[in-house]
């Protein structure tokens, strides 16, 4: 009987709700069904994710010497600017800039932010940071086209050119610091994080005074590790869980985790002996360019980690993609056609290329004898120990060479063309047009136009390509990685652990 009534009570049910659903249908609704979501929550993390960084080392970033350091730093300290991975700079601190005159640059920071002690962010914690910067062996090169800096108001700051340059503001990446340090004599920072030590451990957790920064990542352990080897078999091993490279030694690195690269300005090129033998022609110059494959040293010899450019700017940079002036592939006919406007004869085509000890540029070197060789040269590699090397190029004694160079965030190329600059080597600046241009687009605003097509002509070294470095970082580790080089933690609030 119970069983009897329980079935007439459930069809009940049923029809009931069968009428109820007719009559909203024939009413004009629509019946719907109500869907609960649930959202997991993600937990924060004290432990998993960790970075490396050398004990040995300051973590003061105007003292610091090792990588490994000044890639932790970026989380302690922040910056005016952060350059994309176009070398566009993007405000941090900074909130606007402008150009008062040529040599003139005023750049207004955001008030109200505060240091980790609670102690104000004022336009004299700037130009304090900025004479320390101006100093240090990270930034000392960046920023000596900036003479000095001084306090306009508490938000604005004023910084004095060496010279005219439009693009001065892309070098202020520099770490802001009051210079206090804590209780553990760390130094202070207004970046996301800040240092803290414990039990004998070293590890960064949030700064609270950093405005709307919520990561899952609320204590990172710091993991001593110094040599560049250790720090590969870390991260394959999982003691660490992230690690930034700028293969600058090595392009084939063995590490077992997922990667991501990032561009650099360090530009590789071919250095030419303007001054004599049959390099002094700008005809074999011009057909040395035209015989290199950019695109397969980068394959090749680089092992994909860099760009092939076609002007001397880097080739994501705005400037790079309003000059691009010749091709990445190699273009053997049109070699040859520049060469016979030469005049030289085949047996005279002789050429040496001295490059150091380095494996990629040696890689690259081999490669460009064979594509100078396939449109015509006589070529022969001449590997020298560096000290050897660099003495070979201040003395002269060269036809080419594999050099590389870091090119300013601002894309400035004067240490090729003045007196002083570092790689000004085998270019006659007294009669060389490119390096004339060069200073007319710096100090009187000629149009940079003007300088690339001096350039396409001359051809006073072989730009080949930029490299780029690689963030590698645990696969256990899950969000967007959108890190760049001097940026390489941008979104870190958004990565997590499953």
């Amino acid at each position: 009987m119970t069983k009897k009534y329980l079935s007439v009570l459930l069809a009940a049910v049923l029809m009931a709700s069968l009428f109820s659903a007719c009559a909203q249908q024939k009413g004009g609704g629509e019946a719907h069904t109500l869907v609960t979501e649930t959202t997991t929550a993600i937990a924060t993390d004290t432990t998993g994710f960790k970075l490396s960084y050398s004990q040995s080392d300051s973590l003061n970033p105007y003292r610091t010497k090792t990588l490994n350091n000044q890639v932790v730093e970026t989380l302690v300290f922040d910056s005016l600017f952060v350059p994309d991975d176009n070398f566009e700079a993007q405000p941090s601190i900074a909130m606007g800039y402008a150009y008062e005159n040529g040599t003139t640059l005023n750049v207004t920071i955001t008030s109200g932010i505060l240091f980790s002690n609670g102690k104000k962010l004022t336009a004299k914690s700037v130009v304090h940071s900025f004479n320390e910067a101006k100093s240090s062996p990270h930034w000392k090169k960046m920023l000596s086209p900036i003479s000095s800096a001084s306090a306009v108001s508490d938000t604005v700051v004023k910084f004095t050119l060496a010279y005219q340059n439009p693009n001065a503001h892309n070098l202020l990446t520099f770490a802001i610091s009051n210079g206090d340090t804590d209780k553990n004599g760390y130094p202070i920072g207004s970046g996301r994080y800040k240092f803290d030590e414990g039990d004998g451990a070293v590890f960064l957790t949030v700064n609270e005074k950093h405005a709307d920064f919520a990561p899952h990542f609320t204590k990172i352990p710091l993991v001593n590790i110094t040599s560049e080897e250790s720090i590969e078999n870390a991260i394959n091993i999982g003691n660490i869980s992230y690690a930034y490279r700028d293969l600058s030694k090595d392009a084939d690195v063995k590490m077992q985790c997922n990667k991501k690269a990032v561009n650099l300005t360090n530009l590789v090129y071919i250095g030419i002996n303007g001054n004599t033998g049959i390099t002094k022609d700008e005809n074999i110059r011009r057909a040395i360019s035209l015989a290199v494959d950019r695109d397969t040293l980068v394959k090749s010899a680089y092992r994909g980690y860099g760009r092939s450019t076609t002007s001397p700017f880097h080739p994501a940079s705005k400037l790079g993609k309003q000059s691009s002036v010749f091709s990445t592939k190699a273009d053997a006919a049109a070699a040859k056609q520049a060469i016979t406007q030469s005049g030289y004869k085949a047996k005279e085509l002789k050429l040496d290329i001295l490059v150091n000890k380095n494996k990629e540029r040696y890689a690259a070197a081999k490669l460009i004898k064979q594509q100078l060789e396939a449109a015509g040269f006589s070529v022969t590699i001449n590997r020298e120990k560096n000290k050897t090397y660099r003495s070979k190029i201040s003395g002269g004694g060269y036809d080419l060479y594999i050099g590389e160079t870091r090119i300013p965030n601002d894309m400035n190329m004067r240490s090729f063309f003045t007196k002083n600059g570092a790689t000004r080597y085998g270019i006659n600046l007294k009669s060389s047009k490119t390096a004339k241009t060069y200073s007319n687009y710096l100090n009187k605003g000629e149009e940079i136009g003007s300088f690339v097509l001096a350039f396409s002509q001359e051809m006073p070294f072989v730009p080949l390509l930029y490299r780029q470095g690689m963030i590698c970082y645990s696969k256990a580790l899950q969000g967007d990685m959108q890190g760049s080089a001097e940026n390489y933690f941008s979104n870190i609030e958004d990565w997590y652990y499953n």
